[in-house]
């Protein structure tokens, strides 16, 4: 769902002055002019600028907090980078329940509230409170094995049971609330939520989900049947994973091609609604919707 904020700066520290706290992708070539112009227009704006260790030691500095103290310090998370920044952010900031903004650092990202180029714009909005926030919904996988349980892991856009080392097709079972759904021959399986259905999900021919959508899909990769195609579900469901044939050899889970663990035949992978949500900052007069049109070329733009 979307979320108006109340116009007016954020007060949540009793001091009047609004918190942002910066995490920075250091690969970028532009992110330390990024960070440095960003500092400066948030000073302009009446904001202080909090940064993480990462960030701190890529500017030169001393100092910084962790990533994960964000939610105790600041009023909202700034990640400069682009889409797979945003995914990176999300396991370092853990429970954040505050508005994250991306800010891309080259294109438009579909999980971007805007450009390097508009800071001034991402300032002045961070100070009088003149934006919105799209709640996201989050996927948590746990992995069952004869005694042991990992996770659980949290996804913004996606979990992925795929072929591991070899080449050949791997034999899965998908079952949702305890039904069979269906065992599929493919290169893998994917459950998206709707933010994630412009990823992966998109590239294996899943559909589009608008963001607000309270809908999980499942997507196979090159199965082997053509009948076998994308499958739209109420998030509210459980669904479970497990790898069926022990000839095919391990299999790796990843959780937004991030966490990777090795999948045997036996284990299962139980996947549903994660308790706490995304907050993810848009500015005024930007929508999904103009994302679309922007990332697919579509007519009119």
């Amino acid at each position: 769902m979307f979320l108006q904020l109340a116009i007016g700066p954020i007060d949540s520290l009793g001091c009047g002055i609004v918190n942002v706290g910066i995490l920075v992708n250091p690969h970028k070539p532009d992110s330390l002019p990024t960070l440095h112009a960003l500092r400066t227009v948030l000073a302009s704006h009446g904001c202080s600028a909090v940064l993480d260790e990462e960030t701190a030691a890529l500017a030169g500095e001393r100092g910084g907090i962790p990533t994960s103290a964000f939610s105790q310090h600041v009023d909202i998370a700034a990640v400069l980078g682009g889409d797979g920044t945003m995914l990176n952010a999300l396991s370092r900031l853990g429970n954040f329940q505050k508005p994250v903004a991306g800010i891309n650092i080259g294109t438009l990202g579909f999980l971007t509230s805007c450009k390097d180029d508009e800071l001034a714009l991402f300032a002045a909005a961070v100070a009088t409170g003149d934006f919105s926030t799209s709640i996201r919904t989050l996927l948590e996988a746990t992995v069952h094995r004869p005694g042991q349980v990992s996770g659980p892991l949290i996804a913004l856009n996606e979990i992925t049971l795929a072929r591991g080392e070899t080449g050949r097709l791997v034999s899965l079972r998908a079952s949702v609330n305890g039904e069979l759904l269906n065992d599929y021959r493919a290169d893998g399986l994917i459950v998206a939520t709707p933010t994630g259905s412009t990823a992966y999900s998109l590239s294996a021919g899943g559909p589009l989900i608008a963001p607000d959508a309270a809908v999980f899909v499942i997507t196979p990769i090159c199965p082997h049947s053509l009948s076998q195609r994308s499958l739209i579900l109420s998030d509210d469901c459980v669904i479970e994973l497990s790898a069926e044939d022990r000839d095919c050899g391990p299999m790796l889970f990843t959780v937004d091609g991030r966490d990777t663990i090795r999948i045997e035949a036996g284990d299962r992978i139980m996947v549903k609604k994660a308790a706490r949500s995304f907050h993810l900052l848009r500015l005024p007069d930007r929508s999904f919707y103009e994302a679309l049109r922007q990332k697919l070329r579509w007519q009119g733009v």
